[in-house]
């Protein structure tokens, strides 16, 4: 088969294995060539590719981002994005096309799909929140980059008797906010699916106090939202193609909240993309390499219209609709268990 393989979205640990597995088990089992898009949607709609092959991939399971590099492109949005997408697929002479990233990037493969394409979807956020999917490989590698850094930051809040604001990706899901935090030993978290009350905050870091812990942390998510409030902090108003506002902020108003409340020396960290940055963990490697042989299996059995998904231990795949109906939020229990460790 003639193969196409694109990276949409953010950068995400662990993209470079799914391409590597991709374009290894594509040419040494099935015998198949395999060409990359570059820059997401964007190099198939302008047919920017480079070709893939044994040697190209050499060495870059280890390596953060992607050597596909990646955008935000939405050929949707484009009055004439179908037809470019079509005479990308006749030029190439693809007859199937891998797509790896999140809903936006996925949600452009099942439009594709719709219109007759074949398309294979992989899912890929750091967030964890795709449905259809028990895990998104690059969060095990965001997660520990978190932790590590609440870890760091709690010799510094002892040291000077602080409270320090962590603030951590999350849009709609409080993944990483969660699973750094408790690993982290946080005694807040806060996270999108759960409106805050900034004096409840408060309360539970005056208790801290009380019992002579002069320092605190408090990890949120960059959508979280305190109570009555419907939109979440925004650096402006700019929109990227897919609708999304550029979230950020969060962590600065939440720290100038509790010093104003509580008078204790408050500091924030936006760890931003720094998580999504450098060297995937062991498990994401594992996890993306999965995912890729997965991708190019479904591929070659004809699952077109459909991603790749992990369900406990076993690869096996579902409707791209099914993986973009709603995101996947962190569950009440999960959040009942980590606010235990709170105060």
């Amino acid at each position: 088969m003639r193969i196409g393989i694109l990276t949409g979205g953010g950068d995400c640990p662990g993209l470079n294995a799914v391409i590597r597995a991709v374009v290894r088990k594509g040419t040494m089992h099935y015998g198949d060539s395999v060409v990359g898009f570059l820059e997401g949607w964007r190099g198939v709609v302008e047919n920017h590719t480079m070709p893939l092959d044994m040697e190209s991939i050499a060495g870059i399971i280890h390596r953060g981002g992607t050597i596909l590099r990646t955008s935000r492109t939405n050929p949707k949005k484009m009055p004439d994005g179908l037809e470019k997408v079509r005479q990308a697929f006749a030029a190439q002479k693809l007859e199937a096309l891998i797509a790896i990233g999140g809903d936006d990037t996925l949600g452009v493969a099942k439009w594709l799909f719709d219109e007759g394409l074949p398309v294979v979807g992989v899912p890929k956020t750091i967030d964890n929140d795709l449905s259809g999917t028990d895990l998104c490989f690059g969060f095990d590698t965001a997660v520990g980059i978190a932790t590590e850094a609440i870890d760091r930051l709690h010799s510094t809040a002892e040291a000077h008797n602080r409270v320090m604001v962590v603030e951590v990706m999350g849009r709609e899901a409080g993944w990483i906010a969660l699973y750094a935090g408790v690993a982290g030993g946080a005694d807040v978290v806060l996270i999108p699916e759960k409106a805050y009350d900034i004096d409840e905050v408060c309360e539970l870091l005056k208790r801290r106090h009380s019992r002579g812990k002069y320092f605190s942390i408090v990890v949120v998510a960059e959508g979280a939202k305190p109570k009555n409030v419907t939109a979440s902090v925004s650096q402006g108003e700019k929109l990227d193609a897919f609708g999304h506002a550029r979230l950020g902020g969060i962590g600065n108003q939440l720290a100038d909240q509790i010093e104003q409340r509580t008078g204790y020396e408050t500091r924030a960290v936006i760890l931003g993309h720094i998580q999504r940055g450098g060297t995937p963990t062991a498990f994401d490697r594992m996890l993306g390499t999965r995912y890729g042989v997965q991708a190019i299996d479904m591929a070659h059995r004809g699952e077109f219209g459909r991603m790749a998904a992990l369900h406990g231990q076993k690869l096996t795949s579902v409707p791209l609709a099914q993986a973009l109906g709603s995101n996947r939020k962190v569950d009440d229990a999960l959040y009942e268990m980590a606010s235990v460790f709170f105060g």
